[in-house]
This record gives C-alpha cells, sequence and structure tokens, in this order.
C-alpha cells in the first residue's frame, strides 16, 4: 500500500467494479493515484455493495471525510449495486458524466453504459469500456479528430468507432469467452480445466498463419484444426494456436465491417500490455499500426474525467 501524502491531496474515489473483483483508486484532483484497495467482484457483492463499498472507502474517509466517488463496469449492470442506463450512440463524452446514476446521498456516481444497433441490424452493448474510451480519448488527443477505430480486446472484444471524439457505433466479439470455453471445455485443445498464462509465439503465429491462408473459410469448418494438426504432429501448443486462429478471426472481421469507415491504418488497441499485443501483431499482418493504451490506466483516465465534470456541475 502507497502513503497517500498529504490529507488536502485527496479528492476523489474512482473504481472499475467488474463481475469478478473490483479495485478502488484514492485521487488527487487530477485523477493521479495516492492509494489503492481491492474487494470482491460484483457476484460476490450481491446484496451487499454498500457495505463492501463502505468498508473499503472507510479506511480513507475515517481521516480524510466523505469523498465523492465515481464507478463503473458491471456495479452498473443488472447484477449491480443499481442499474444505470444504456445511453443509445451516438453519444458524445459530456454525455456520459451526464447520465449518471447517484448513490450515497449524491456522493457516489455509477458510469452508464452505451448501446447501438451494430453492422448486422443486431442491439449491442458496452459496460465498462465507455470509460476506458473516455480516458483513450485524454490520453491520446488524436481520437478526439476525424473518423478512428478502436479495439478494446477481452473477454467480450469491442470494436469501436469514433467520429470527431462521439462514439458512433461498436461491434462485440466474445473472443476471450470463447478461448477460455475451448481450453477449460473442449476435447479439441485437449488441456481441459486451464488456460496458460503464457502464450508461445510461434505458436500464435502459427495460428495467424494458419487462419490468414483461408481467411474468407467460415470459422465453424477451421476449429477442427485445433485437434486433427495435434493428432498428425503439427501442433505442439494448441492453445497459443488457437489464441492466434481466434485473435486472427476477430481482427480479419472486424476490418472487413469497419475499416471503410475509417481515415487511418491504424487502430488504438486498449487494455493489459499482453494482450494489446497479441492485437497489435494481428493488425500488422492486415499493414495497420497498433497504438497500444494500457487499460487500467484509460479506465482511471475516464473517471477522472468524469468527476471532473460532475465536480464543475455537469450530469445529476
Amino acid at each position: 500500500m502507497t502513503d497517500i501524502g498529504p490529507m488536502g491531496a485527496a479528492s476523489f474515489i474512482c473504481g472499475d467494479w467488474g463481475t469478478s473483483h473490483l479495485r478502488i483508486f484514492l485521487c488527487d484532483a487530477q485523477g493521479m493515484v495516492l492509494d489503492s484497495r481491492t474487494g470482491p467482484g460484483t457476484v460476490d457483492a450481491s446484496g451487499h455493495f454498500s457495505d463492501v463499498f463502505e468498508s473499503l472507502a472507510a479506511h480513507w474517509e475515517d481521516s480524510l471525510g466523505t469523498l465523492p466517488a465515481v464507478l463503473c463496469g458491471m456495479v452498473g449492470s443488472s447484477i449491480g449495486w443499481v442499474q444505470a442506463p444504456y445511453l443509445a450512440c451516438p453519444v458524445i463524452p459530456e454525455q456520459i458524466a451526464d447520465a449518471c446514476v447517484t448513490l450515497r446521498g449524491g456522493r457516489v456516481h455509477i458510469v452508464p453504459g452505451l448501446s447501438c444497433r451494430n453492422r448486422f441490424d443486431a442491439p449491442d452493448f458496452v459496460r465498462g469500456e465507455e470509460t476506458q474510451i473516455l480516458g483513450a480519448l485524454q490520453l491520446a488527443p488524436a481520437l478526439r479528430h476525424g473518423r478512428r477505430l478502436l479495439c478494446l480486446p477481452g473477454t467480450h472484444t469491442k470494436w469501436a468507432l469514433l467520429e470527431d471524439g462521439s462514439v458512433r457505433e461498436f461491434l462485440t466479439a466474445p473472443t476471450g469467452e470463447l478461448f477460455a470455453a475451448m481450453c477449460e471445455h473442449s476435447v479439441l485443445v485437449g488441456k481441459h480445466g486451464s488456460v496458460e498464462t503464457r502464450i508461445d509465439a510461434e505458436a500464435f503465429k502459427d495460428g495467424l498463419a494458419s487462419f490468414n491462408a483461408f481467411p474468407h473459410a467460415q470459422l465453424l469448418h477451421r476449429l477442427f484444426e485445433c485437434r486433427s494438426r495435434q493428432l498428425s504432429g503439427e501442433l505442439r501448443a494448441p492453445t497459443a494456436y488457437l489464441s492466434g486462429f481466434l485473435i486472427a478471426s476477430d481482427v480479419h472481421g472486424a476490418l472487413r465491417v469497419l475499416s471503410s469507415s475509417t481515415e487511418t491504418r491504424m487502430v488504438h488497441v486498449i487494455g493489459s500490455s499482453d494482450l494489446t499485443q497479441l492485437y497489435a501483431t494481428t493488425l500488422a499482418d492486415h499493414a495497420y499500426e497498433a497504438v497500444q493504451v494500457e487499460g487500467t490506466a484509460a479506465s482511471r483516465a475516464g473517471l477522472a474525467q468524469v468527476h471532473q465534470r460532475l465536480s464543475q456541475g455537469g450530469g445529476t
């Protein structure tokens, strides 16, 4: 735990309260982190959200007094503390702060999600990634101009189109969820119950190359290769191969649908460094430059932006 420094430096609390875990930060007025604490995710905190938050915030508020807080993620979902709305795209950044739901007498603000009809005329939703997009707009100001493409890889990868800083539309691919399900429950990979934490780089590139050899083939017709190539002795690291194969499919499909709406061959990839590097490698195969943005930093910058607008009188 870090030294929180001068008492007067603390300005607000922010955090991303996801399904599996919570991490909240004590920040100064500029959003710099002074201290942090962790807690249970929304599933384990169900029915006790107020108590969980109060127990963590009390570590700071006992000496600093009551502080405003901004939270994003599944805390604002149907399984969260309160259900925050989904704002229909297109959405400008200020609308996100203005639509926050308040708790604790107006001292806790829950960030809303986003919704759209995607390119396949299906409803699509974002909950949590909207805050990372807000942060990316602060960390990479060039995103505020022109039509830009973002990729937020994860369990449910989001591809978002920005136009002059507003979120125009997005597309979701459950790439990470499919990868985990196949590794943990499928005979195709062969290592049930575990997902490798380190990806074999060469096997990952083999997966990319295999997909790229027949990019227009249906994914369903290719997945058995994760098993058949093991049986033939061609495959030594099936999970890495599967990762390359699925990410190649994700990137190829998203670019095919969305790239015509952008102005540059550049994608800002927001997330953990390991995962953004895998997507950067894949994008390079399509002659796209990837600008990697650290996901936690983007989330904190977005939450700080929401707090700043609320403290200036925006929002509820």
